[in-house]
């Protein structure tokens, strides 16, 4: 199964890189380089896989960063992910789709199947498990998985997922039903294929989300800018490591000022390296 093999990527590297465009990241050659936009951003995202394949569980796209880049943005989303997979690495697609069931249809076979085929998705989980079900077909295959937000690394996530629910948190009662969804998608190495999201800016929040969700593989956002600390993974590093740490501006922008010539992509591997480091020296 899919979880499976991230797993023992993640086992490896707990270190997922997020390719989440933005123009002004570009290095120097490439923003001077009279090549179309789409071209620069596939170079670029290449470049960062080539650098850092080696050191990395897998590698995850924000889709608006290409949406909002019209056409060609979408061209750069398509082909950049299909030379991750033919790196045979694992790619997300951090789509965030969440929507009623015979919509959800559609975006199940979009991001499944055809130009923007990921091996994983993000899901939106507050329209119910209707709006989850209908990628369970995908699922059923072992080939595909899904990470449904829980509790997101915003500060604003608090104005609704931390409103109490039968003397719970929200973000409690998603946790709960994310380990109630995955209990029909166990692998081998008793993970399931419907992973959950939790932020690290919110560590003890995770902790009991962790606790609540025994078969989930977690996408860990937060770390880095947005104040995460890899201290705090250190609950999470005593059992099973079932985690992948995404870190994006931090490591796809780390030439800025630095390198800004052909080998810019060093500057990403040298992050990753330093990250990595820091999540495991808490390691037992």
């Amino acid at each position: 199964m899919i979880i499976d093999k991230l797993y023992e990527e993640a086992l490896r590297s707990p270190i997922c890189v997020g390719l989440d465009f933005r123009e002004h990241l570009l290095p120097e050659y490439l923003l001077e380089s009279s090549a179309s936009l789409e071209e620069k951003i596939v170079t670029y995202n290449r470049k960062i896989v080539d650098a850092t394949k080696d050191i990395v569980a897998c590698y995850k796209l924000q889709i608006a960063c290409y949406e909002a880049l019209g056409l060609e943005g979408l061209r750069a989303y398509c082909r950049s992910v299909q030379y991750i997979r033919e790196n045979k690495k694992i790619v997300i697609g951090d789509v965030k789709r969440g929507d009623i069931e015979i919509t959800a249809e559609f975006y199940a076979r979009a991001h499944f199947s055809g130009d923007f085929e990921v091996d994983f998705v993000t899901m939106s989980p507050y329209l119910g498990e209707d709006s989850i079900s209908p990628y369970y077909k995908y699922l059923e295959t072992g080939e595909k998985g899904i990470f449904v937000l829980i509790h997101t690394s915003n500060k604003s996530s608090r104005d609704f997922q931390e409103l109490s629910i039968e003397d719970q948190p929200l973000y409690m009662k998603v946790a709960e039903k994310v380990n109630q969804w995955g209990e029909s998608f166990i692998s081998s190495s008793g993970l399931s294929l419907i992973g959950g999201v939790a932020g690290l800016t919110f560590p003890e929040d995770m902790k009991k989300i962790w606790e609540a969700c025994p078969n989930a593989f977690f996408l860990i956002p937060g770390y880095g800018i947005q104040g995460g600390k890899s201290i705090d993974l250190t609950p999470l590093l005593e059992g099973k490591k079932r985690f992948i740490i995404n870190s994006s501006r931090d490591i796809i922008g780390a030439h800025k000022g630095v390198k800004e010539d052909h080998n810019f992509a060093e500057c990403a591997r040298e992050k990753v390296q330093i990250m990595k480091e820091d999540i495991l020296k808490w390691q037992k």
